[in-house]
């Protein structure tokens, strides 16, 4: 038995424009060969990313980093094969009768090697610092507008600790227990209790998709290079893991 059994649509749940490659293109573009339809959403725009050395350096820290960030994962998700893509706090992701919002990236910073926190300096509308209740609304929304198969998106710790990815994690899981959807959480190495993809014929997308990231990162050979100088193996293959699903009786 999969988790991929009897899936027909999938809805993402990312944080920032990258997060969909980085962390599932492999399995997006798997997903899309097989005919099972993909939609994205991103909770913010990714305002506070560094900018990589070169023709965008000038974009740093500015409103057109936003602008150049959407173009960027637009045509990320044209190579992924993502039929739709939305961003939180606005429709279809947002809850009826709340005004539209634009969630704030909310920044980190390096704790330790490989695990993130909080940015001491976070905005008032960073999207760390919204209502759950609120987050958790907005995607009871966009789910109920797409009706996916399964929600996937990230572990407890967002993978790596970005406050944006844990913020993430605790409302998808929390919108897809309210409509009984079945959750699937992302992992980055094989586990015991999780299923594997080994997905290497799906690298040509991921890297024509990272390269779609050029504000962000750059790819040297088999790495992406972030635009803070971390090298990092680009992965194709991925792990999921159910950490949600509905019993036969609360989907009737």
């Amino acid at each position: 038995m999969s988790i991929l059994d009897s899936v027909t649509s999938v809805l993402f749940v990312h944080a920032h424009p990258d997060d969909e490659t980085i962390g599932t293109g492999g399995l997006i573009a798997e997903l899309a060969s097989r005919g099972i339809r993909i939609t994205l959403v991103t909770a913010t725009r990714g305002e506070r990313g560094e900018v990589v050395a070169g023709p965008l350096s000038a974009l740093a820290e500015t409103a057109a980093l936003a602008q150049e960030r959407e173009h960027e994962l637009q045509r990320a998700a044209r190579i992924l094969g993502i039929n739709e893509g939305f961003w939180l706090g606005e429709a279809p992701a947002r809850a009826s009768g709340l005004p539209e919002r634009r969630y704030r990236d909310s920044g980190m910073e390096w704790i330790r090697p490989g695990v993130a926190g909080p940015a001491p300096d976070s905005q008032a509308d960073a999207f760390a610092r919204a209502p759950l209740d609120e987050v958790t609304a907005d995607l009871v929304a966009v789910l109920q507008h797409v009706h996916p198969s399964l929600v996937i998106s990230y572990d407890r710790t967002g993978g790596y600790g970005h406050p944006d990815h844990v913020r993430v994690h605790d409302a998808a899981l929390s919108a897809s227990r309210s409509l009984a959807i079945p959750y699937a959480e992302i992992i980055h190495s094989p586990e015991a209790d999780a299923e594997w993809f080994e997905l290497d014929s799906q690298l040509g997308p991921v890297v024509a998709a990272l390269r779609c990231h050029a504000s962000q990162l750059t790819v040297d050979g088999d790495f992406i290079v972030h635009s803070g100088g971390q090298r990092d193996p680009i992965r194709s293959s991925i792990g999921l893991r159910l950490l949600y699903a509905p019993s036969p009786k609360s989907r009737t």
